[in-house]
């Protein structure tokens, strides 16, 4: 335990003990001073702070501190009640505010505790429930801002994330102090209740104990009544200030005292008339000389900031212009033009409704949840999606990139519905034709008159916000294999270390690499084949690793060992999968083209064969899809990996398969065979 843990907590303690143990005079005068001492650095404190959280334990050192006071009130009622003396600073303070007259004492006392419970204490405790509250009803806005920038590319994830626990430590925080502001009103309380304790019993103990006469009994229980008030109240007056300063200060770049002299002095013009005003005083009975003098003080210090003022005026333009050239050649800047944003969605000028909120646009939200979503169908962390518009497009028209490269386009009539066609094309429709982008299926747009007529007819009709929102879904799970390089692969290692980290030591730094382990995720999203399942992937890697550090073998390695995934997604519930088989003379011919190298293995087929070879995928192809079938193949492990790298390049949709990827369990219907013709 470090040294101020250990003094904190013998602190606490000691507050304990105050309360049962009877204190010399000496150390409660010592105590009375600590707490001055304390109550001075709080408020000291909270006037330098720029936000609330740079003070977030002041909750919980009020309660402390309120302790400590109450069990300083304890000690000296005891002492002063059974031995009429509490140490040289209450008497002191009592003998210097009384003076000849102990009721003037007692009613200063009684308006320092009227000022503390009415004035300060209740506004603050005001201001504490209504801050508490209006931090709580706006915490989701915040959370959608933060997610806004994050999408917008404005900040990055640990940004976002250091701002999300911000608002969650100010929601604590105005939690916190509207209870803790009810500590000192409860302290103003007691110290009235003390206060009428020891007047009281002091006058009965003084003359039926101490045999004092009245009036001695009055003057030395009054003076050290209204000197342990006194030496109890200053304090908690000042901590009590300091809970009014922290609940009202608003968030800035300086502390109070510089924002109370920048803001109160900012315009020179009110000091000439305040000083103009005051100087008018003086010619009613007031004292001349004395208004006089204040208004000379306020007149010459509006002279000094007006004359400063103009000292800081902003430059030229010619200056400002100049600056700002400047800072174009700083070497930081041109670095900050190479980076390249992972995924950038633009649009032209007539989009702009679409990303806008103020016209009721939920683009930024939609790609909060596309993001979510395809984490939780790829096991991938998509990075932020960049939005901007660009006057060089057309203004309805859209295109996203992957890494600075256009991987789609299209166009949105906002006005616009699209309609899908049901299969059966409907030429009484009225509407634009098109093709819906994501899909590549017919499709109209169609007016908000004919909606109904659509949807009666059966097409799909969907709004453009809808239409874009799953056309960027569909390309970003294409292009996923490429989105996830080392980076993102190490973030996944980590995430997976924290649960298995045995598991992740056997398989990297060795025998896989971190770029080995990258390949392999790849390879399985450019097949759109979730990872997910790091837990499976990872045990498949460490079991065969120590054979082979093929990346291409391994995939197909882990994806035998996800059969049971890749079955459950190509059935989709269905209790039947229907395939294209590829028939043995097709095997024997792949198998006997494949050719070793020492960076690995590929396919070496002379053209015509492979075109023989791709006119029956073909064929089978498009009677599947006549069927409205998804076209799967199916072919044996060894080849599997080959004859998709021969289909990539005519069919890269087409599903490709090995008898060791589908559960045992499932039933399969070969529907078509892959011949040589």
């Amino acid at each position: 335990m470090k040294s101020r843990d250990l003094f904190v907590l013998l602190g606490v303690i000691s507050i304990v003990v105050m309360l049962i143990i009877p204190l010399p005079g000496w150390l409660l005068s010592i105590l009375i001073l600590l707490n001055m001492s304390l109550a001075l650095i709080v408020i000291l404190v909270a006037m330098n702070t720029t936000e609330t959280l740079q003070f977030s334990v002041f909750p919980s050192l009020l309660l402390l501190l309120t302790l400590f006071r109450l069990g300083i009130s304890v000690s000296t009622t005891r002492s002063i009640l059974s031995e009429a003396d509490a140490g040289g600073v209450v008497d002191t303070f009592g003998s210097f505010v009384i003076g000849d007259n102990p009721l003037v004492g007692f009613v200063v006392f009684i308006i320092l505790v009227i000022i503390q419970f009415i004035v300060i204490t209740k506004g603050s405790e005001r201001v504490s429930e209504v801050a508490a509250r209006f931090t709580l009803d706006a915490m989701p806005g915040k959370q959608m801002s933060i997610d806004a920038d994050l999408n917008a590319g404005l900040i990055n994830e640990q940004q976002a994330k250091e701002r999300r626990e911000k608002i969650e430590n100010e929601s604590d925080f105005y939690g916190s102090m509207d209870g803790a502001s009810k500590f000192v009103k409860g302290d103003a309380i007691a110290s009235i209740i003390i206060v009428i304790i020891n007047i009281i019993f002091g006058l009965i103990i003084g003359m039926t104990q101490m045999g004092f006469s009245f009036g001695e009994a009055i003057d030395t229980y009054m003076r050290l009544t209204v000197g342990d008030g006194l030496v109890t109240q200053i304090p908690a007056l000042l901590i009590s200030t300091a809970t009014g300063i922290v609940v009202t200060r608003v968030a800035s770049d300086s502390n109070l005292s510089t924002n109370v002299s920048k803001q109160l002095l900012q315009y020179p013009t009110m000091l000439y008339i305040a000083g103009g005003t005051i100087f008018l005083l003086g010619l009613t009975p007031i004292n001349f000389f004395l208004t006089g003098s204040i208004a000379a003080v306020l007149i010459i210090a509006a002279f000094l900031l007006s004359r400063r003022s103009n000292v800081e005026e902003p430059s030229t333009e010619e200056e400002l212009a100049q600056e700002e050239s400047e800072e174009m050649k700083a070497p930081e800047n041109v670095i900050g033009l190479i980076n390249m944003d992972p995924i950038e969605f633009e649009f032209g000028y007539g989009l702009i409704p679409l990303a806008d909120t103020n016209q009721g646009g939920d683009l930024l939200d939609r790609v909060v949840m596309i993001r979510r979503q395809l984490a939780i169908e790829l096991g991938l962390v998509i990075p932020v999606v960049r939005i901007r518009d660009n006057i060089q497009l057309n203004p309805n028209e859209y295109r996203l990139k992957i890494k600075g490269n256009e991987a789609a386009k299209g166009e949105l009539l906002l006005d616009h519905y699209l309609a899908m066609s049901p299969g059966i094309e409907d030429d009484d429709l009225e509407g634009i034709d098109t093709v819906e982008p994501a899909f590549g299926l017919p499709a109209k747009w169609i007016t908000e008159a004919v909606k109904d007529e659509a949807e009666m007819s059966g097409y799909t009709v969907v709004d453009p916000p809808s239409v874009v929102s799953t056309h960027i879904t569909e390309v970003i799970k294409r292009h996923a294999h490429q989105l996830i390089g080392r980076q993102e692969t190490q973030q996944l290692i980590d995430h997976l270390k924290e649960s298995n980290p045995i598991l992740v030591e056997e398989v990297t730094p060795e025998p896989l690499s971190v770029g080995d382990i990258q390949k392999v995720l790849a390879k399985l999203l450019r097949e759109h084949v979730s990872i997910k399942n790091l837990p499976v992937i990872f045990e498949t890697l460490a079991d065969f690793s120590k054979m082979t550090t093929d990346t291409d073998l391994l995939g197909e390695y882990v994806r035998q060992a996800l059969s049971a995934q890749i079955t459950t997604e190509l059935l989709h519930g269905k209790q039947q999968l229907k395939v294209i088989t590829v028939s043995g003379e097709v095997e024997k011919l792949i198998a006997e083209h494949i050719q070793q190298t020492e960076y690995g293995s590929y396919l070496a087929m002379d053209p015509d064969t492979q075109q023989r070879v791709i006119q029956s995928v073909s064929e089978n192809v498009e009677n599947m899809s006549l069927q409205e079938e998804t076209p799967v193949i199916i072919c044996s492990p060894t080849i599997r990996m080959y004859f998709k790298q021969l289909l990539d390049r005519f069919y890269p949709h087409v599903t490709v398969l090995s008898y060791n990827e589908i559960e045992p369990t499932a039933e399969i219907q070969s529907i078509g065979v892959v011949n040589v013709a």
